[in-house]
C-alpha cells in the first residue's frame, strides 16, 4: 500500500470507518467525507497497480 493510501485509510479509521467500509466507498463519497484531505488522487499507473494487486472477486 502506498503511503498516500495508508494515510487515507488512517483518516478513515479516525472518522469511524472500518477498513472494509473505506474500500467500499466511491471516490465521490470519500472526497465528501475527507473534505479535500490528502494529496491528489492516485494516478492511472498507481490505480492499475492496485487493481492488479487486488482484483475484484467474481
Amino acid at each position: 500500500m502506498s503511503p498516500r493510501w495508508a494515510g487515507w485509510l488512517r483518516l478513515a479509521v479516525r472518522l469511524g470507518l472500518s477498513p472494509r467500509a473505506f474500500w467500499e466507498l466511491s471516490v465521490a463519497e470519500w472526497r465528501a467525507l475527507a473534505g479535500g484531505a490528502g494529496d491528489a488522487p492516485p494516478g492511472r499507473d498507481e490505480l492499475a497497480r492496485l487493481m492488479t494487486a487486488h482484483p475484484d472477486e467474481p
